[in-house]
């Protein structure tokens, strides 16, 4: 470790110095987030790139690696040469289309930042870069900003994985909504529903067509059921489409279909159901695409971290620690399930991530980024410690998008 490297006794005096420099905090954050990058504009997103590279590099002094996947861009940072043993992983693109800082511009009112993706999650990444400055750069830490997590990750999955294999632990800058960490997350899948049908005119003589939209709502229907609330499974159609003109029969019709569950076996079971789904009309063809597209973050991944957190977080004063469950998905459930401790949410405190009242607290910037330092110190040896989970028990909240 470099010799400036702070210890988790500095804990008081690393916050002291972060909440000095909120207005370069500040500052940074500025840049990155009316660097405006949607998800589907890769230009867009190649130019936060650019941005994010430019604040990383400023604090760092290191330039990243620009990692190019069908045209979106990632970006890495690697530390040391024996090898990364803690990957801090975050996103740089968001939900927002460009022109969203006309509506909902960059603004700092009495310690309450707003911009669009200022939470989810801009200043996170922020907080990545003055976390290692702070620490020094530490060797033996990876920290990789990708371009398409909004979009489920399509380019960026590969490298994750590569990029976390072997790790001791991974983690997520992704948002504190209401200052809890994320201890579990449901897993993920998404289907499009395909019917098809045979046209006819709906007034000459409807009795020869094969009506699409009604053999969509009988697998609408049996779609919906597939769902478990008592698991906390949840199936939910969608964007509906059926037909062509309002005199003509459905020749054809789709729909799209929402998956979220607590455990792999309850996306596995809900697979098999909908591949599962037959025809009621007589005539009518269905089929299925899609699959499961994120596994879930189970409890058991995230415990030992979270107390190691919370153990450091009441050194410095943010007690108690408190943990979440969330039906949202982020890249951190693709870490858990290689069998890496993964511990998410140890971005920035807020609300409202991709809605109009999006916001960052900026007076907890500091707090959360000594307890970022100091977790990714003590996993990187230097106060000893284990990431295998102890009996410990968390606050959980109710499922969140």
């Amino acid at each position: 470790m470099p010799e400036n490297a702070l210890s988790e006794a500095d804990g008081q005096a690393l916050l002291a110095t972060i909440t000095a420099r909120l207005p370069q905090l500040l500052d940074d954050i500025e840049q990155i987030v009316t660097c405006e990058s949607p998800s589907s504009d890769l230009a867009a997103v190649a130019r936060s790139a650019e941005t994010v590279a430019y604040v990383g590099q400023a604090r760092l002094r290191a330039e990243p690696e620009s990692l190019v996947i069908d045209g979106c861009t990632h970006l890495r940072w690697r530390f040391g040469s024996a090898g990364t043993r803690v990957l801090l992983l975050g996103h740089h693109d968001t939900v927002w289309p460009v022109g969203s800082l006309d509506v909902h511009p960059f603004s700092d009112e009495n310690g309450v930042l707003r911009g669009p993706g200022c939470l989810d999650m801009k200043t996170g990444l922020v907080m990545a870069f003055h976390t290692l400055a702070a620490l020094g750069v530490p060797s033996g830490v990876s920290l990789l900003v990708t371009g398409d997590e909004e979009l489920g990750s399509p380019t960026s999955r590969a490298l994750i994985e590569a990029e976390a294999a072997g790790c001791e632990a991974v983690l997520v800058l992704e948002a504190a909504a209401g200052g809890m960490l994320k201890l579990e997350r449901k897993g993920r899948a998404h289907y499009t529903v395909r019917i098809a049908g045979r046209a006819a005119h709906a007034g000459l003589e409807p009795e020869v067509g094969v009506n699409a939209a009604i053999e969509l709502a009988h697998q609408v229907l049996a779609v919906a059921a597939i769902a478990d609330a008592e698991a906390g499974t949840t199936v939910t159609p969608c964007v509906l489409t059926a037909g062509t003109s309002a005199n003509t029969v459905p020749e054809s019709a789709a729909f799209a279909v929402d998956v979220r569950a607590w455990s792999l076996a309850e996306l596995d079971r809900v697979d098999g159901a909908i591949r599962g789904l037959r025809p009621r009309v007589p005539g009518a063809r269905v089929t299925v695409t899609g699959g499961i597209d994120r596994p879930p973050l189970e409890g058991a991944a995230s415990a030992g971290l979270f107390a190691m957190a919370a153990e450091i977080a009441r050194t410095i004063g943010i007690e108690p620690l408190r943990g979440a469950s969330v039906g949202g998905g982020s890249d951190g459930n693709l870490t858990a399930a290689l069998g890496i401790p993964t511990l998410d949410g140890l971005g920035a405190v807020g609300d409202g991530a991709h809605a109009a009242h999006e916001h960052v607290l900026l007076a907890e910037l500091p707090g959360r980024i000594t307890l970022l330092a100091l977790l990714l110190k003590r996993l990187l040896g230097e106060e000893g410690g284990s990431t295998e989970p102890p009996e410990v028990t968390a606050t959980a909240g109710g499922p969140a998008s």
